[in-house]
């Protein structure tokens, strides 16, 4: 992998802000989203179908609000704004899980923060971006990444060790992550400042059709990569699923998940760094052989040992590839054209997921899980295939080559 922008520079305050910010509210979210299947189920009398129904719905929301919030925010030329609002509007929702006494509130709360999400989304992303110097990008978004990881190992750690010491009680742990909620968005309002030159030409529909031609023939191949990509990485869920087949128990297997994260959150600033120095192309190739491996040796484990091997390549791949991605979105985008480009890439992806997931359950159901593992590593050896015959560049970067 040959050197790209070596740079001894140091990343802006309001990079590491914007890190904190995350990791502030993935603490808040996740205290409250690791619990919140068991209080509608246990207290509200929910059943799994209304949980499902919910959450399903939940994910469509924050998928359908994303690229909307992002092509309003080159429209309007204001990033921090949305990105503000976004969390905003999920920190507010969160008292209303401590204060519900039915499954309507619960759903309303669903609704705003996962509508919070996808607001905050493509401006923030499209933020960093505009923040970062072109040539510290990867690091930019591996270290928003990671602090936006520890953020979600922590929270459920923390609401677990709050259910212990107040005898799960669900309402008051529930109270407790609107701190960090209300933190995270007073940090943003006073902790970032929003660069006056980007984007360059504000008021300008994105959606005409001029405007989407500027991205580019790179940047489309790019979305079509990803969604290739989130074909082979499928939900996380089905990691604590072969944890618990392969003979973990019950107690135990939360532990799938944190260690995943830790994984995750400890590589990806590191690689974020790397990806400022090496080949793009190479990096993301890199990172799809160890989400093979990681699929190949969940598909053989033999016990919960070696689901713990996959787990870590896992989180290793997650660390890899994630903020290359967004790095490599920004390269391609013009300026101006961020916020549209990081939503519908963040769409596409996203409904990706969903469709990997659907189809993951469906060979688990039908073939097992060697199947479906064997499945993932099929796709993520098709989607590095897709990767050595594409080339691409952007208006402010140079022709990244393998």
């Amino acid at each position: 992998m040959a050197s790209r922008h070596p740079t001894d520079k140091r990343l802006p305050a309001s990079i590491w802000v914007l890190g904190l910010v995350s990791m502030l509210m993935d603490i808040s979210s996740e205290m409250i989203h690791s619990l919140l299947p068991l209080f509608m189920v246990g207290t509200l009398g929910a059943s799994g179908l209304a949980v499902g129904l919910l959450e399903g719905l939940a994910e469509a929301t924050a998928l359908g609000v994303k690229v909307f919030s992002g092509i309003l925010s080159d429209y309007l030329g204001k990033r921090k704004l949305l990105a503000v609002i976004g969390y905003g509007l999920a920190a507010f929702s969160k008292p209303l899980f401590a204060i519900a006494g039915s499954m309507a509130m619960v759903t309303t709360a669903r609704l705003l923060d996962r509508a919070g999400k996808g607001i905050r989304g493509a401006p923030r992303d499209a933020l960093v971006a505009d923040l970062a110097p072109q040539a510290m990008r990867g690091a930019a978004f591996g270290l928003r990444q990671s602090l936006d990881t520890v953020g979600a190992c922590a929270g459920p750690l923390l609401a677990a060790g709050l259910m212990l010491l107040w005898s799960n009680d669900f309402r008051t742990v529930f109270w407790v992550a609107v701190v960090p909620g209300m933190l995270a968005t007073l940090l943003l309002v006073a902790g970032v400042r929003e660069p006056h030159a980007v984007p360059a030409r504000k008021g300008v529909n994105p959606l005409r059709r001029e405007q989407l031609r500027l991205l580019g023939a790179s940047y489309w191949w790019l979305v079509g990569l990803g969604i290739l990509f989130m074909l082979a990485r499928f939900s996380e869920a089905f990691l604590v699923l072969r944890a618990q087949e392969r003979g973990m128990g019950l107690a135990q297997v939360p532990l799938v998940m944190a260690a995943m994260s830790l994984v995750y959150a400890l590589s990806a600033y590191p690689f974020g760094k790397l990806s400022d120095r090496v080949s793009h192309k190479a990096l993301l190739a890199c990172g799809l052989l160890v989400l093979a491996g990681a699929d190949a040796v969940l598909a053989m484990a033999q016990g919960w040992q070696g689901v713990i091997a996959g787990v870590f390549l896992w989180g290793l791949h997650m660390g890899m590839t994630q903020g290359l991605l967004s790095a490599m979105v920004a390269d391609v985008a013009p300026a101006h054209l961020r916020g549209t480009a990081f939503g519908l890439f963040n769409l596409a992806s996203g409904a990706a997921l969903l469709v990997s997931s659907a189809l993951a359950g469906f060979l688990w159901d039908r073939y097992g899980p060697v199947f479906t593992f064997c499945a993932g590593a099929v796709f993520a050896l098709l989607t590095l295939g897709a990767l050595a015959l594409g080339r691409m560049g952007g208006p402010d970067a140079p022709q990244l080559k393998a």
